[in-house]
Parts: C-alpha cells; sequence; structure tokens
C-alpha cells in the first residue's frame, strides 16, 4: 500500500526499515542520534534501535568516513551522514583512497558496503559552506557509485538497493527536495535499482537528461515549450555512476537534438562526460549542438538571495536553452 511521504520521510522510512530487516545495519553521524540530525533525516531511530546502532560522532568527516570503511570490512553494513556535501573534503582520503579501492587491491577478498548520505544542493538561502551540488568529484572515481534521487519513490528505493550493494555508494539528497517533494512510497520493501535511469517525460523534439531537484525544473519547462508545440523527452538519470547510456542514447537518437541540465558547476561537469558520449557514439544523430544549462563556473554559491538567484539554474534559463535548441 502506498501513502503520500515527503522525500525526507521516505529516506527516514528506509534507514528504520533496513536496520529491522538487517541488523548489521547501523547509523553515523553528526548530532544523528537524539536530535535526529540536522534535517531530521534520523529522526526516531535512536529511540528505536539505542546507541549501539545510532552513533553520535564527534565533528570529524574523516574519522567518520574512516570508521565506517573499518566497519564495512568485518561485515557491517553503517550508513554515515555528511551533514553538507561542502564538509566532506577532510573524508576524500577514506573515500576515494580506501573505499573505492579496497575490492581492487584485496582481488576481491574484502568488500565495502558503505553507504554514504549526503545533504547537498542550493537555493536554501545556506551560503558558500552550506550549498555545493558537487557528486561530479566523486563520479571521476572507479570503484563509487553515485546516486541522487529526485522522488520520494526513488529515495526510498535507491536508499534500500544503495544500504544492500556490497560497494560503497554515495547517496546524494538535494536539501530544496526534503520537503517539497511528496509522492506516493510503497509501505512495503522494494529497491530501485542503481544504474538505471527513468524517462519522466516523452517526447519528439529533443532528448533533456537531467537528475536530482532539476528533474522537477525541467518537467516544468518542458510543460511550457509543450504550449508552443515543442515536445521535450526528460530523462532523470538517477544514478550518476553508472550512468545509463543506453537509455540517453536510444532517446537522443530518436529525438536528434539533447540538452544537459546540472546544477554543479560547468567545467568538468557530469554534463561535459555525457556530451563526450553522445557525441563519440551518437554524432551523426544529432540536428544540433548539445546544449548545456548549468550552474556558473564561480567558486561558491552567494549568501545574498539576489546573487543565489541569479547563481542557480531555474526554469527560465531551462527554457531559453530549449529555446535556443529547438530553433536548429
Amino acid at each position: 500500500m502506498a501513502r503520500t511521504l515527503t522525500m525526507i520521510e521516505a529516506i527516514t522510512e528506509a534507514m528504520a526499515q533496513e536496520m529491522e530487516r538487517d541488523e548489521r545495519v547501523f547509523v553515523m553521524g553528526e548530532d544523528i542520534g537524539l536530535s535526529g540530525g540536522v534535517f531530521k533525516a534520523t529522526a526516531g531511530l535512536y529511540d528505536k534501535f539505542g546507541e549501539e546502532r545510532v552513533l553520535d560522532t564527534p565533528l570529524a568527516e574523516g574519522n567518520i568516513i574512516a570508521s565506517a570503511v573499518g566497519a564495512s570490512m568485518v561485515g557491517l553494513r553503517p550508513i554515515a551522514e555528511i551533514q553538507f556535501a561542502d564538509f566532506i573534503t577532510p573524508a576524500m582520503e577514506s573515500i576515494v583512497q580506501q573505499a573505492s579501492k579496497i575490492r581492487y587491491r584485496s582481488a576481491g577478498g574484502y568488500g565495502c558496503s558503505l553507504t554514504v548520505r549526503i545533504c547537498c544542493g542550493g537555493g536554501t538561502g545556506g551560503g558558500l559552506y552550506h550549498s555545493q551540488e558537487n557528486a561530479s568529484w566523486f563520479v571521476h572515481e572507479p570503484g563509487l557509485k553515485v546516486v541522487m534521487p529526485s522522488t520520494p519513490y526513488d529515495a526510498k528505493g535507491l536508499l534500500l538497493a544503495a544500504i544492500r550493494d556490497p560497494n560503497p555508494v554515495l547517496y546524494f539528497e538535494h536539501k530544496k527536495l526534503y520537503r517539497t517533494a511528496k509522492g506516493d512510497v510503497p509501505e512495503g520493501d522494494y529497491t530501485v535499482p542503481i544504474g538505471k535511469a527513468e524517462t519522466r517525460r516523452q517526447g519528439r523534439d529533443m532528448t533533456v537528461v537531467t537528475y536530482g531537484y532539476m528533474t522537477s525544473l525541467c518537467l516544468e519547462a518542458a510543460e511550457q515549450m509543450s504550449k508552443n508545440g515543442v515536445e521535450a523527452e526528460v530523462i532523470d538519470l538517477r544514478t550518476l555512476s553508472p550512468l545509463d547510456r543506453d537509455t540517453v542514447l536510444e532517446s537522443v537518437r530518436r529525438t536528434n537534438k539533447c540538452l544537459i541540465v546540472h546544477e554543479d558547476k560547468r567545467t568538468l561537469g557530469i554534463g561535459g562526460e555525457i556530451s563526450a558520449i553522445i557525441a563519440e557514439e551518437a554524432f551523426e544523430d544529432l540536428d544540433g549542438p548539445i546544449v548545456r544549462i548549468t550552474g556558473p563556473d564561480v567558486p561558491a554559491i552567494p549568501f545574498a538571495p539576489p546573487l543565489e538567484h541569479a547563481w542557480m539554474v531555474n526554469t527560465e534559463k531551462i527554457v531559453a536553452g530549449m529555446q535556443k535548441l529547438a530553433a536548429y
């Protein structure tokens, strides 16, 4: 039976159900115990599962992930929370140099069933150190899986899939969606497969490739364009590594045009890799240039509301990109 949940409720439910199902699963992070986390994603878990499975940690991201990696190597299944994606850099050593390489360096002798929940994204007035969407840092690293849901249904299903995965999964959650994204979520157990994109809207005139918070904006823009006779197909990647190349290429070969939208900065962002894949494998199917709508190449999102608004990708910018592409 499905109920309407917010994304944050779906995330909490996924962790609670998996902790009930598998006693090896535990959560750890800053302020996640009695206080229920900075965004209340772990609310109620401490009372239900106790201090041995809901671990409050010091403000030390490097130690959080290093401890989680060690726990995973002895057969536990930790879910580690990073309060803000901006503060993940002290944990890069453990994620990039250890977690991603354990299976490879041990010839399969050790796995690393680690899930890292990472709160990310702008548009909430968080300023320079509480707003980054930096998933592309990790997409570059083989050995890591990277996911970012856009709906409550996917949030629960992808999180359950991530916890059960025998490899490290970085699970990005856009803060803007926590309480604005609502949708039907089954009460029972299900997973959303990692590595499979979802076509959110069918269209014949162009393919729009996006993920996370940008998905809802692209759908709004597509509806606006439809009033002028342009039908855009919107693909929600859901998984950023490994990319679902087949779904993207099949769509582009049919619509012959492609717009890529992401909040992260432009240079060497995920859009650059998707552009290269299309150029290498579907160049002759294109009727126009690949267009990217992205965050700008400035160091961080400004705190001042007018400047943050100017920084962020929005529906108006996406519509402008669609109009430019449709003109070819």
